[in-house]
């Protein structure tokens, strides 16, 4: 038995009794109960390191057990995954619940990706109080962003009522690496700064960066007051505002685009939202996305979707975006940051740079057919070596194994684990999804049959938290795509995971595939 010890508090005990037993199995102690009363009294005398807690739960529903817990210094530390849905009723946005250290767990979701969830959940606060020890070891402490992102960073300060200056130097896909930091006094978080944007728009910049360094300077800064929302609450807030960039993000006007009015100036409504008139003024002088985002008090995505709905309006309007090439690294798919933040993604816990390591990424096929036609493109692109039975023409759907991998960087690389679609197998989806890229989904050019034969699997693994999943429809020399299938898959293409690749002869795939893996690299 591990040292962990599991609370399920669960109005369907059914439910309660499965998870217990697939966690005790994986030698965690485990205790259910079947309402928020009695998890209340559970987790006072036992001290759970992880609730497993129906959002919905009897007497005491799980946002407030978890508000008595986290009041307690005894509990304070204890983390919750939540089991309930995560929609807002009204505009089907995602609902952040709980603290930045908790997890949101779909009420439909199987026992393996409920199982899946805590151990992701132990994982990071294992690596959380490895770096807490360090810092109790030295007044200042460093580390990767590969180890613990911004916002677990910050929380543990806020935790440790820290005071300092928190450094971070990110990777980001351009090459670019401009130092960031957050200021905190007493755990609080009261400033931040990023190039020539500060106070909240800075912070929620930061807590979009994954790839990187940070330091941590223990020391107290006096200085002026920029955030004076709650720790707890401004993280939460930025975080739900990363989430909503992220799922709107092809509606979303890109950064390079230019921007014009479409009206006279006159024309324009005299009562307008503090923010849409902030905007407007802006474009007086700055004409492209990217500045007006930058040169705005607001956040990024509120100032996005401000001119979204400008656009919308037919009030201004947006051109093709000029995009500056990334400077070339030799690499047939991969640029140096993207490197970067691959090795980054797969470093071990602890920071460590991995020796000769690797990242999984999941590829399932609707048929072996469609599954040879990825392998004959990929074949083309230097650095790619496939087994010989996955060249013969796939593998056989009960297989999980790895059929090939690209290399990356020196001995890195990723990869390829061919994922079963037999329905008898599918325990093992959520279990090999664990710390994976995501997972490529093969369809073929009749992509409403050959999703429908992937919908399971599909299914399953996009329930999980974090889950990235990429349609690529394979097409062979000549095919195309009927308009009778794009229209039918609207959804896919305006969530912007359905890729086409066309097999044409005597053309280099390389720029065809660099597309798809740069949405997949994180």
């Amino acid at each position: 038995m591990s040292n962990q010890r599991i609370l399920i508090a669960d109005g369907d005990i059914n439910r309660g009794r499965r998870v217990a037993d697939a966690l005790e199995v994986a030698g965690h102690a485990c205790r259910v109960v079947t309402q928020g009363a009695a998890g209340l009294e559970a987790a006072l005398s036992e001290q759970p390191s992880v609730i497993v807690a129906q959002v919905e739960l009897p007497l005491v529903d799980a946002r407030k057990l978890a508000e008595i817990l986290r009041a307690n210094p005894r509990t304070r530390m204890v983390r919750f995954i939540f089991l309930g849905d995560q929609a807002n009723p009204g505009d089907g946005r995602i609902q952040s619940l709980g603290d930045v250290s908790d997890s949101n767990v779909d009420s439909d979701a199987g026992i393996d990706e409920i199982q899946s969830a805590v151990e992701e959940l132990l994982d990071r606060q294992a690596r959380i109080e490895r770096l807490e020890t360090r810092a109790d070891t030295k007044l200042d402490f460093e580390g990767s962003l590969g180890e613990l992102n911004p916002a677990e960073l910050l929380h543990m300060l806020h935790q440790r009522n820290a005071s300092g200056r928190l450094t971070l130097t990110p990777e980001l896909d351009d090459g670019a690496s401009p130092d960031g930091f957050v200021v905190l006094v007493d755990g609080e978080i009261v400033s931040a700064a990023t190039g020539f944007v500060s106070a909240e728009k800075a912070l929620f910049r930061i807590l979009d960066w994954r790839c990187g360094e940070f330091h941590f300077e223990q020391t107290r800064i006096e200085g002026a007051v920029e955030i004076r929302t709650a720790t707890r609450r401004v993280l939460a807030e930025g975080l739900r505002q990363l989430e909503e960039w992220n799922r709107l993000a092809p509606s979303l006007p890109p950064l390079a685009s230019p921007v014009t009015l479409r009206v006279d100036r006159s024309e324009l409504p005299s009562h307008v939202h503090p923010l849409t008139q902030e905007v407007l003024a802006l474009l007086e002088d700055a004409d492209r996305v990217g500045d007006i985002v930058d040169q705005c008090s607001q956040p990024d995505y509120q100032v996005l979707r401000t001119l979204h709905t400008l656009a919308e309006r037919e009030i201004i309007e947006f051109g093709r975006a000029h995009v500056v090439p990334l400077r070339p690294t030799g690499h047939a798919l991969f640029n140096e940051a993207q490197c970067r933040r691959l090795r980054g993604f797969g470093a071990p816990p602890g920071g460590r740079e991995p020796g000769s390591a690797s990242v999984k990424l999941l590829v399932a096929a609707a048929s072996p057919e469609v599954a040879a036609l990825f392998g004959d493109l990929l074949l083309k692109v230097p650095g790619v070596e496939l087994t010989s039975q996955f060249e013969r023409g796939g593998v056989g759907p009960e297989a999980l194994e790895q059929i090939g991998r690209i290399a990356v960087d020196g001995d890195f690389g990723i990869d390829l684990i061919h994922l079963p679609r037999a329905s008898n197998v599918e325990p093992i989806w959520t279990f090999a999804s664990h710390r994976a890229l995501g997972t490529i989904f093969l369809l073929d050019a009749r992509v409403t049959a050959s999703t429908a034969d992937l919908a399971p699997m599909t299914s399953s693994l996009s329930r999980r938290a974090g889950a990235r999943t990429f349609h690529v429809v394979m097409l062979a020399p000549g095919e195309r795509l009927s308009p009778d299938e794009l229209r039918d898959n609207l959804s896919l293409i305006e969530e912007a995971s359905l890729f086409l690749l066309p097999l044409e002869p005597g053309k280099d795939p390389s720029s065809l595939l660099r597309s798809l893996f740069a949405r997949i690299v994180p």
